[in-house]
């Protein structure tokens, strides 16, 4: 972890193709989403850098900001398939706040390690003045790496 990133690891019996499948699902967020902020998405799986789909949200469960129910677009930026994803989001505040969220999938012989990230590294500036990151806490990193732990041994349906 640095300063301005935040990294947590989980090993999961799971092969790293079963894994993806939830990650680039839609849906597959919000069912392993352990901040507890993801309602519901619309939109299609992804395949490639550049995919986007809508993310409804509900801020009430981080406690901190008044914000009630509104929607992100999440905009895939990376996409290796098997092995890492991730994204930015753009929701209803200005300028794009400019912070990246993935995974990254490594084969081992029990199944996969993987490693989900948390960047500000390159937010606006305006962001960066206000003081508020990170958003999201490390707990809630590592508990939605259990759910995802959870889901794909209990078989995603994709």
């Amino acid at each position: 972890m640095t300063a301005d990133r935040i990294e947590v690891q989980r090993a999961i019996r799971a092969d790293p193709a079963s894994i993806f499948a939830v990650l680039c699902d839609p849906q597959g967020h919000v069912a392993i989403d352990g901040s507890g902020m993801l309602m519901d998405a619309d939109g299609d799986v992804v395949t490639a850098a550049g995919d986007s789909f809508v993310v409804h949200m509900d801020r009430e469960a981080l406690g901190d900001l008044p914000m009630g129910e509104y929607d992100v677009t999440v905009t895939i930026k990376t996409l290796v398939p098997e092995r890492e994803i991730a994204w930015t989001i753009l929701g209803t505040v200005r300028p794009p706040i400019g912070h990246v969220y993935g995974y990254r999938i490594e084969p081992t012989d029990g199944g996969s390690l993987v490693t989900s990230y948390y960047d500000w590294s390159e937010i606006a500036p305006a962001w960066r003045e206000a003081g508020i990151f990170p958003v999201i806490a490390e707990g809630s990193l590592k508990s939605t790496l259990g759910i995802l732990a959870r889901t794909v041994r209990r078989g995603y349906p994709h």
